[in-house]
């Protein structure tokens, strides 16, 4: 694996009320080899070359250390928002287990997205985080169709797999629930996926299950989409150019009638599904930590 060179870890979030309640972020690694073939991280936006080869940030664990130890707030830092962190990479060099025992000494809390069953790995640190901070895991799993997953995800765990991680954690008292995103036209989006996902969510204990009904498609990921789902589905990239051509975001076209939908059936199985409610559930305030930050 290649080492870069960096001078930051973790930054401050500009969005956290707005997302998972998160008020730092941190990628430990860049690139992803899960071949996801809808991943909004590779656009050139992100500016990650060699999107398919995961590199990770030389000293990062160091860096990572004196920025814990400067910051006052001892607020909820984010891991995977565009490289999973748990990688087939972090097996070997346990570079996001070196952060969670840095987060776990200086007393933060911790909000993570995966596709990864290695999580499970850091349960033991996730569990002491968590009795004194906030922690709130995502499981990203896009259909609950282990067949469709293995051609649009192919280097990554079942989603039946998933599942059982999921239940795992919660299991074992950490609050997590399911990321469904992409919600990708003429594919997923029908209500048997959205029944079937909720209701597998429910039957593993997820706190929540949170989706954006839609898709991104940016610069260069549009075009390794449609290279990748042509193969899969003849004439369908033809579809997807003449119903949302340039379009940043692609909803499905019965939108409304799918969240309608979606809302009612995680109302069905008391799962939460708005932003606000699962940041509200999640974090609470952590009085002690509080009142350090003041001095």
């Amino acid at each position: 694996m290649e080492f870069i060179k960096t001078r930051t870890i973790m930054t401050k979030s500009d969005q956290g009320s707005r997302w998972f309640g998160i008020d730092y972020h941190m990628n430990l690694y860049k690139g992803c080899s899960y071949g996801c073939i809808f991943c909004d991280s590779r656009s050139d936006s992100y500016h990650i070359k060699n999107f398919d080869c995961i590199r990770s940030k030389e000293n990062a664990l160091e860096i990572l250390e004196q920025e814990l130890s400067s910051k006052q707030y001892k607020g909820v830092v984010s891991f995977g928002t565009l490289s999973d962190p748990y990688n087939p990479e972090e097996e070997k060099y346990e570079i996001t287990r070196g952060a969670l025992l840095l987060i776990r000494k200086y007393g933060f809390g911790v909000s993570i997205d995966t596709k990864s069953d290695l999580i499970m790995r850091d349960i033991d640190l996730l569990k002491e985080i968590q009795e004194n901070n906030n922690v709130i895991i995502k499981i990203s799993i896009t259909t609950s169709d282990d067949a469709l997953a293995k051609k649009i995800e192919p280097n990554v765990i079942s989603p039946s797999r998933r599942f059982a991680v999921l239940k795992c954690l919660r299991d074992n008292n950490i609050y997590a629930g399911v990321l469904m995103m992409p919600v990708l036209p003429f594919i997923t989006d029908n209500e048997d996926t959205i029944t079937n996902m909720v209701e597998k969510a429910s039957q593993s204990g997820a706190k929540f299950i949170y989706t954006k009904m839609g898709m991104t498609l940016r610069n260069k990921v549009r075009e390794y989409y449609y290279e990748h789902i042509e193969k899969l589905y003849p004439g369908l990239s033809n579809d997807y150019q003449a119903v949302y051509e340039k379009n940043l975001v692609c909803n499905p076209l019965n939108y409304k009638k799918l969240l309608e939908k979606f809302v009612n059936e995680c109302n069905k199985y008391h799962l939460l599904c708005d932003m606000a409610e699962i940041i509200k559930d999640y974090k609470k305030p952590i009085p002690r930590l509080q009142q350090i930050s003041l001095f």
